[in-house]
């Protein structure tokens, strides 16, 4: 790739913040970048209950022309329809842009804004289901590249994907470097980071671990 690509980084209260953060991180190495988080309005984004405020630096309004566009997740796929300003903004920019990029649930948000009707997706796997209502091809991957479109599954997906992109656009050197200056080398304390390894006893635990959290998005 050559000259300065711009990126947009979409946040919005109640997303989740490692969505947005982990492929900020990576993307940001890239060489003649220029990044930005954006929102409905500048200012001061309050993720979901646990993390941290960001600031976003400009509004869509003022964002017509994004090269790539990194949409994290957040709640659950019914809340993410009242983003109605972000899925317009998507709708209208998307078309233009050489990559959309969601994390997590944020394939909802593409969802939403008619960006997935016939293509491949994925999203987490707890909510992988619901993407066939919007016309979707569901996968369970880590990763799903259609061409425009760049999904990745739960949250820790988002680096993953955020490294193939990497390789994609900028070439395998760049990518391993900055797998290497993050040192991204996982080595998870157990064995349950799927549905499959984890083992149905785990995977039962997961919606009353949830639930709580859930109920503080809501209020």
């Amino acid at each position: 790739m050559t000259g300065k690509l711009s990126v947009a980084f979409v946040a919005y209260d109640g997303m989740t913040l490692l969505d947005l953060v982990g492929p900020y991180e990576i993307l940001t190495l890239w060489p003649d970048i220029s990044a930005s988080v954006v929102a409905e309005h500048p200012g001061p984004v309050v993720p979901d209950s646990r993390a941290m405020p960001i600031l976003a630096q400009a509004s869509f309004a003022e964002t017509l022309a994004p090269d790539i566009i990194v949409v994290p997740g957040g709640p659950t796929a019914e809340e993410a329809s009242r983003q109605r300003a972000l899925h317009r903004w998507l709708a209208q920019v998307a078309p233009r842009a050489t990559c959309v990029f969601s994390v997590c649930t944020g394939a909802f948000h593409l969802a939403e804004a008619g960006l997935l009707r016939g293509r491949r997706a994925t999203t987490h796997w707890a909510m992988l289901d619901q993407l066939e209502r919007f016309g979707a091809q569901a996968r369970v991957a880590r990763w799903v590249d259609d061409g425009a479109i760049l999904t990745a599954a739960g949250v820790s997906a988002g680096l993953d994907a955020a490294l193939y992109l990497t390789s994609r656009m900028q070439g395998d050197a760049l990518a391993k470097a900055i797998q290497l200056m993050i040192e991204y080398d996982p080595a998870p304390p157990f064995n349950a980071g799927s549905t499959i390894s984890a083992g149905e006893d785990v995977v039962g635990t997961v919606g009353p671990l949830l639930a709580p959290a859930m109920a503080r998005r809501r209020t």
